[in-house]
């Protein structure tokens, strides 16, 4: 396995990523239409409504009053169920929504100059995917279901056109975009330079942060993904991660009983990358 990102990448990565909030300032145009045939699961109409949901406080409709909610429920009244290890959209296919994890897990897939899969993030519930491909019209990952997951369908037309009129959520999808550059920007800045228990630091640390924010404790969690897909994301081979976790248990820096975790010592943890 090679490094994670070299300079040039993680800038071009950047690069692109911004090119996206650009994209989103209202200005309506024709977004394409091109059909994506996605045989592993059908259309149904939400079950559970925007204003009864958990995950509300981190979603795209968390500011909005009720009129506003109503509107936008009837945008997004769609849900998508994907079985483990099906593909959601593939790399390629034509932009035509955004996808907000309603439960499970999926991971984003790309192709390295190699050829080889690349890891290029995991997506957990309340967060939102197609991002990437608000800019250029076409997925530029492949999403995949880490385990049984539903999705909520947000036509990101409607959306747009939905985001003209209300503020609130022109605003809320806006940082959203922001958070998700940020995230991915400092996660590469930092990967850059690191070494092999660095790297593995700041994912745990990345990891509780992201399960505090969905109102989950960040000390105790479950890895949805397994050890290999950690390392091809980090960059790292299957057996330094099992290494490594095993070290860091050793030390007192996490607990580990298969795939749930606990950090015991997160302040150690963030001296060791020394950035976070």
């Amino acid at each position: 396995m090679g490094q994670f990102l070299d300079k040039k990448q993680a800038q071009e990565a950047i690069m692109l990523q911004s090119a996206v909030v650009s994209a989103v300032i209202p200005t309506v145009g024709v977004m394409p239409r091109s059909a994506t045939v996605t045989p592993i699961a059908a259309h149904a109409k939400s079950a559970v409504a925007c204003s009864s949901c958990c995950l509300r406080h981190v979603c795209l409709p968390s500011e909005l009053d009720q009129v506003e909610l109503d509107r936008f429920v009837e945008i997004a009244a769609a849900k998508r169920k994907v079985a483990r290890g099906a593909s959601l959209y593939r790399s390629g296919d034509g932009f035509e929504s955004l996808y907000a994890v309603h439960s499970g897990a999926f991971k984003t897939v790309g192709l390295s100059r190699q050829g080889d899969e690349k890891i290029t993030g995991f997506h957990l519930a309340g967060e939102l995917m197609g991002l990437e491909a608000i800019s250029s019209g076409h997925y530029g990952y492949s999403a995949v279901a880490l385990e049984d997951s539903e999705v909520c369908v947000i036509p990101f037309a409607q959306l747009e056109k939905m985001a003209i009129t209300v503020p609130v959520l022109q605003h809320q999808l806006l940082r959203v975009l922001s958070s998700d550059i940020s995230r991915d920007q400092g996660l590469m800045q930092l990967l850059g330079s690191m070494s092999a228990d660095q790297r593995l630091a700041a994912f745990l640390l990345s990891m509780s942060r992201r399960h505090e924010r969905l109102g989950f404790s960040a000390s105790r969690f479950v890895l949805r993904m397994t050890r290999e897909e950690i390392g091809n994301y980090l960059g790292l081979t299957l057996e330094t991660v099992s290494r490594l976790m095993s070290r860091f248990q050793r030390e007192g820096l996490i607990g580990v009983r298969q795939r749930d975790v606990e950090l015991k010592n997160a302040l150690r943890l963030r001296e060791m990358v020394g950035h976070w």
